[in-house]
């Protein structure tokens, strides 16, 4: 076991797991070989805890702590608890102000609030994969109400670089927010990213700041690349990410397809000694 061990924190979607939740023996097989090593793998994902744990488990983690929501949720592994795990952590606000907004701008998107207690409402249907186990379809009006850890935008008839200045122009200095590949905007509570999660866990594992290391594709993972930089950490896009995502990191490694995470952490050694 390893006496300084490194926090390596990585994204599902696009990062561990292909398009259609493919997840290659190659990344299992490393994931599991830096864990044995005693280094902390702390998977960080926009997906709620519902969705995420499934990926957590076929990786082969067996304990620690989840980021899930883009940060606004942080769960514990926990086998004694009948879902597999426990909630740590909820971060929710108030809806109404940014919907209002949004809905005025983006009459024909998808709407949907993960509640703090991870059930989804939704007014449109949303691909099968998106929301968690528990979701309801609701009138509009309904999303409004109570308090919420993320909303999620979806309008999938427009263009991208339409739907990016429609948002620009509404401004969310409310909240935060992170645009997918698609159409597709995840909201939410004023400073809470990956990033901010992600520092809790390492203050709470008690790693220095330039022990980190983050793999990502989206635009949601840009905020922990430039926290990982900041601290003097490192920062690997995947090769298929947009070309933004690829100038926020510190290098570009292979794609999904390509095995991308296995590459990185195959080569951690290699990672550590450039630092020491």
């Amino acid at each position: 076991m390893t006496q300084e061990p490194w926090l390596i924190a990585i994204d599902i979607d696009g990062t561990l797991v292909h398009d259609d939740g493919f997840l290659a023996p190659e990344v299992i097989r490393e994931v599991t070989r830096v864990r044995d090593l005693g280094h902390h793998v702390v998977v960080a994902t926009g997906r709620a805890a519902a969705n995420a744990f499934p990926v957590v488990q076929d990786v082969g983690i067996e304990h620690g702590h989840v980021v899930c929501s883009n940060g606004a949720v942080t769960i514990e592994i926990d086998k004694q608890d009948s879902k597999g795990y426990v909630v740590r952590e909820v971060i929710g606000f108030d809806p109404a102000p940014v919907l209002s907004q949004l809905i005025e701008k983006l009459p024909d998107a998808h709407f949907a609030v993960e509640d703090v207690d991870g059930t989804y409402r939704f007014h449109k249907p949303f691909p099968a994969y998106a929301l968690g186990a528990k979701n309801v379809e609701t009138p509009l009006d309904q999303l409004m109400h109570g308090e919420v850890s993320r909303v999620v935008v979806l309008s999938p008839e427009q263009n991208v670089n339409d739907f990016l200045e429609i948002v620009e122009s509404v401004g969310l200095h409310s909240v935060s927010y992170a645009i997918g590949y698609t159409a597709w905007l995840d909201i939410s509570p004023q400073g809470v990213t990956k990033a901010s999660a992600l520092e809790q866990r390492r203050k709470s594992l008690n790693i220095p700041r330039n022990r980190v290391i983050t793999i990502g594709d989206g635009r949601n993972d840009i905020s922990m690349f430039e926290w990982a930089n900041e601290g003097g950490g490192f920062s690997f896009a995947m090769g298929q990410g947009p070309d933004e995502v690829k100038q926020a990191a510190t290098v570009v490694t292979a794609s999904v397809e390509e095995h991308g995470v296995a590459k990185v952490l195959s080569g951690l050694e290699g990672i550590i000694y450039t630092q020491s």
